[in-house]
């Protein structure tokens, strides 16, 4: 996503607002959340109460119902999370941003299609390209996600994420920080 917002008046600044982990960001119909610190997925829910991840926003990004076109839908902290709320006036490329959130959705629409090995690898693929800082041996993901996050996002169970977390560090393509970050290699990092 893209942080881009029309210069505010140095006089009047929106009120920050402050959410722990996995607590919800409110959707208002004509506003944006801009996230200041920490990260969020947007969500919906299937017919049989599935979530389906449509999207990852980090510091900077401007998401809210406007980007949302999907119902019903809601915008989950993966982290503590600063953000203000901003009306789309104040977004002076909201077709930009707009647009980079479909793209994503349709990124993570097409990581729930083929085989699920390669699911899970393009995913993590696609995350260390986003969310990843490069490292001697690879890209460092520092937005932590849970196995249960993953599955949600390529449309398969917790287990069998943990299982293939598993299979892909036995294999040298993964690794974790000592906080527990996933550290893509190199040869998946392509």
């Amino acid at each position: 996503m893209l942080p881009l917002i029309a210069p505010a008046d140095p006089l009047v600044r929106p009120p920050v607002h402050i959410f722990k982990r996995r607590e919800m960001l409110p959707l208002e119909a004509n506003f944006l959340w801009q996230i200041q610190f920490g990260a969020v997925r947007l969500l919906t829910l299937s017919e049989d109460g599935t979530q389906i991840t449509l999207g990852f926003c980090e510091s900077g990004d401007l998401t809210g119902q406007p980007f949302l076109c999907i119902q019903p839908s809601e915008i989950e902290c993966l982290t503590k999370v600063q953000a203000v709320l901003l009306s789309p006036e104040q977004c002076w490329n909201f077709q930009q941003v707009m647009r980079s959130h479909l793209h994503q959705m349709q990124e993570l629409i097409r990581f729930r299609q083929g085989q699920i090995p390669q699911r899970l690898q393009q995913l993590l693929s696609w995350l260390a390209l986003k969310f990843g800082h490069p490292i001697h041996q690879g890209r460092l993901i520092q937005l932590r996600l849970t196995h249960q996050d993953i599955a949600d996002a390529i449309g398969t169970t917790r287990v069998t994420v943990t299982r293939l977390m598993q299979d892909l560090e036995r294999s040298g393509e993964i690794g974790y920080s000592p906080k527990k970050c996933i550290i893509v290699y190199e040869s998946l990092a392509k």
